[in-house]
C-alpha cells in the first residue's frame, strides 16, 4: 500500500466517498424510478382524454349546450 492509504485521514475519506458514491447510485435507481412512473401516469392522462373526448362526441349535439334539470334525471316511469 501506498502512503496515501495509510494515513487516517484517508482512509476516512475513502469511506466517505464510498458513502457518497452509494448515495448517488441510490439517487440515479430512485430518478429512474420516479421518471418511469411519471411516463406510466402521462401516458394514463393521455389515453383518459382520448376517452373523454370520445364520450364528447357521442353526446348528441342539441344537448351539449342546454343545462340539464332534476326533472331529466328523473327515471322514465315518472
Amino acid at each position: 500500500m501506498s502512503a496515501l492509504h495509510d494515513d487516517p485521514s484517508s482512509t476516512e475519506i475513502d469511506r466517505r466517498l464510498m458513502e457518497l458514491e452509494i448515495k448517488a447510485s441510490f439517487s440515479e435507481d430512485l430518478i429512474d424510478h420516479l421518471n418511469e412512473a411519471i411516463v406510466r401516469q402521462q401516458q394514463q392522462i393521455e389515453l383518459l382524454m382520448r376517452e373523454l373526448r370520445q364520450l364528447r362526441d357521442q353526446l348528441p349535439n342539441d344537448s351539449a349546450g342546454t343545462p340539464r334539470t332534476l326533472r331529466d334525471e328523473l327515471p322514465p316511469h315518472y
